[in-house]
């Protein structure tokens, strides 16, 4: 169970602001918002979206915004006893958002240099930027504490596109993934209909 800090003004094209050097005191009021909504959930973990780098701010400037929100949330969700997630988004669905690759994360953390500070892993989002599924998320199994999934082309349920689901289900049982999975996918139909896959996975 988890969900995600305060993303800015979602209907105005904004998918988080950890990564916007304008908007760092309205990032860390948002940790608090998000501790106290986790804390009324009982929900142990809040995942960050980097947000869209604008025109006028650098890479290296959105880089370093980044590093230090994430820092700073991470120390203040672990003195409530929340785990700290980031989530690589594709740049197709979200042209100009900023962490968008597996290693570019996990390379981000380690400047972060916190122990609360884990992956979590979109299933749909990294087929489409890196493929390659299975050997990394194995490579990175004690970095991950959350998977969500969707199928490709098209963002439905699984079953419906590209990736072989029933083979990626009984990998992570294999390498011994212990958390969620979420599931994060727009129904090619009716959400009732499209539940059919999960009875084929139990089966």
């Amino acid at each position: 169970m988890l969900h995600n800090l305060p993303a800015g003004d979602w209907a105005a094209g904004e998918r988080g602001i950890a990564c916007l050097p304008d908007r760092i005191e309205e990032f860390r009021a948002g940790v608090d918002t998000a501790i106290a909504y986790a804390t009324a959930l009982g929900c142990g973990q809040v995942n960050c979206l980097a947000g869209i780098v604008p025109q006028d701010v650098s890479q290296e400037e959105a880089h370093r915004t980044l590093v230090d929100n994430l820092r700073y949330a991470a120390e203040r969700l672990a003195d409530a006893g929340i785990v700290l997630l980031a989530e690589p988004i594709n740049t197709r669905d979200i042209p100009g958002f900023f962490l968008h690759r597996t290693e570019q994360a996990l390379a981000l953390f380690d400047e972060v240099g916190s122990d609360n500070l884990k992956l979590q892993y979109d299933i749909y989002h990294m087929q489409i930027m890196e493929g390659d599924l299975a050997p990394t998320m194995e490579r990175h199994l004690a970095r991950i504490a959350h998977v969500q999934l969707a199928d490709n082309p098209g963002r439905h349920e699984p079953g419906s596109g590209e990736i072989h689901y029933p083979f990626l289900f009984a990998h992570l049982d294999r390498i011994g993934y212990q958390g969620w999975i979420g599931c994060e996918y727009k129904p090619a139909t009716t959400t009732q209909e499209g539940l059919g896959w999960f009875d084929q996975a139990r089966a």
